[in-house]
C-alpha cells in the first residue's frame, strides 16, 4: 500500500519531510478504512489515493500534526461513504434505464480456503457501516477503545456500544 501513498505524492520540495513520513506510515490505514466501507479493493485504493491527495493539499489546515492519523481516517471514511452513495445512485439510474436489472457480482469464494473465515468476512461485510468500521479498527486493526474514539471523533461509550452491537449481530449471523 506504500506505493499507493507515494504515487500521487511525489515527495518533492513542496512536501515537508514530516508530512511525507506521516503519509507513508499511514498508507495502509487509509486503504483498510476505505475497504471496510466499500468491500472492493480497487475502489478502496482509489479512495485511499484521494485521501492522500487531500492530506497533501490540505495539510496546512491541520493545526495539530500529531492528529494526522485520526484526520486521515475521517477523510478516508467520508470519501468512501461518498463513493458508496455515488455507486448506489449510479446503479439505481442504470437499473432504471435497463429493462432488466444488472447481474449480481459473485462474492469471493473464501470458503474454499476456510469456510468459517469466509462466513465471518461475509457477516462483517453485512454489518452497517458504522459498526463495521468500529469493529475493523478495534478488533482487526487492534486499536484501543480510546484510540478508535479519537479516530472516529465519537465518545468512548459510543465505541463500546458499537462494538457490543457489532459482535452481537455477528454472533446472530454466524449461528
Amino acid at each position: 500500500m506504500d506505493e499507493v501513498a507515494g504515487r500521487g505524492i511525489g515527495g518533492g520540495p513542496d512536501v515537508d519531510g514530516e508530512l511525507q513520513e506521516r503519509i507513508v506510515s499511514s498508507s495502509s490505514l487509509a486503504f483498510r478504512v476505505a475497504y471496510a466501507v466499500l468491500r472492493h479493493r480497487e475502489d478502496a485504493e482509489d479512495v485511499a489515493q484521494e485521501a492522500f491527495l487531500r492530506a497533501h493539499g490540505h495539510s496546512h489546515a491541520l493545526r495539530d500534526r500529531t492528529r494526522f492519523r485520526a484526520w486521515l481516517v475521517r477523510v478516508a471514511w467520508r470519501l468512501a461513504l461518498d463513493r458508496q452513495r455515488s455507486d448506489r445512485r449510479r446503479l439505481l439510474r442504470d437499473t432504471a434505464l435497463c429493462a432488466s436489472p444488472p447481474m449480481a457480482t459473485p462474492t469471493e469464494n473464501v470458503a474454499l480456503v476456510n469456510e468459517r473465515n469466509g462466513r465471518l468476512l461475509t457477516a462483517i461485510g453485512r454489518l452497517p457501516t458504522k459498526l463495521r468500521l468500529t469493529l475493523v479498527l478495534a478488533a482487526i486493526e487492534g486499536y484501543e477503545t480510546r484510540e478508535v474514539a479519537a479516530l472516529l471523533s465519537v465518545p468512548e461509550g459510543t465505541v463500546k456500544s458499537r462494538l457490543f452491537l457489532a459482535r452481537k449481530k455477528l454472533k446472530e449471523m454466524m449461528s
